[in-house]
């Protein structure tokens, strides 16, 4: 990963809008774009215009860069993320970690849709993700060495932050929402999983399955940054339902985003 060159384009970044100074920065997982209209948008930047990050290849994703607020706190808002089965590398991955931190942000808030492996999870839950299992065969932080992450071996200990994970359900309470808790494993993808490999996620205690997110965990965490996560649950896993597909993700996160939008809104409220 050229850290460098990641650094010199959130850099830009923070020198067009120096007056702008976000507390969290939002990553809109697969279906979540519409959750960003709910916010009132200041600028916005085309993710092709910014150097190193590209355009998503990936249906439900957006593409855009939102500096935007909410009752007075300023969000950076990622409509949209880049994935490591699209074969860009790490540094369009690891650049909206890299621009919270250049721009000040305390922590971001990561979403996604998952696959629920939790029998007791419905689609349209939402779970908040109270720790991962990293199965995608790599980490972000290979390579040669840089200060920006950190140090060498960071500590993965509560990644996900525990205050954020209480605010987290205060906000649903308010938002008039059940959240569920669980963990969430992560796979490259592209390929869904087979109904032999949900099974054996399942016993190794996972709640949910994805093919995101725990990247950008583990580099915010590695950077210094709070971290919540949220998936929201759009279908059950391979062998737990009928056959997958992107629509129905799409499909079962839509249908969700009143009250994921609703919830958001309330967590930057006591943050």
């Amino acid at each position: 990963m050229d850290t460098d060159k990641i650094i010199k384009s959130a850099e830009s970044v923070r020198a067009a809008f120096p007056a702008f100074h976000p507390r969290l920065a939002l990553v809109m997982g697969s279906g979540w774009r519409e959750v960003a209209d709910g916010f009132t948008v200041k600028h916005s930047l085309d993710f092709v215009d910014i150097p190193v990050l590209g355009a998503p290849q990936v249906a439900g994703h957006g593409g855009q860069l939102l500096l935007a607020e909410q009752g007075g706190v300023e969000l950076l808002i990622f409509a949209g993320r880049r994935h490591w089965y699209e074969g860009a590398g790490w540094e369009p991955i690891a650049f909206p970690v890299c621009l919270a931190k250049t721009m000040g942000a305390q922590g971001m808030v990561l979403t996604n849709s998952a696959g629920g492996i939790n029998a007791r999870f419905r689609a349209g839950a939402v779970m908040v993700i109270d720790d991962h299992i990293n199965l995608m065969g790599t980490n972000p932080l290979i390579g040669p060495h840089h200060s920006f992450w950190g140090p060498r071996f960071p500590d993965m200990t509560g990644v996900y932050d525990a205050d954020y994970r209480c605010r987290l359900d205060e906000a649903g309470k308010r938002a008039g929402l059940k959240l569920e808790h669980g963990i969430y494993m992560a796979v490259t993808g592209p390929s869904y999983e087979t109904p032999v490999e949900i099974s054996a996620f399942r016993r190794l205690g996972a709640d949910a399955v994805g093919m995101s997110t725990v990247p950008e965990a583990i580099l915010a965490r590695a950077a210094g940054l709070k971290v919540a996560g949220l998936s929201c649950i759009t279908n059950a896993a391979a062998g737990m339902g009928q056959a997958l597909s992107h629509e129905e993700v799409l499909a079962g996160a839509k249908a969700a985003i009143p009250g994921l939008t609703r919830l958001l809104k309330e967590f930057v409220g006591v943050v």
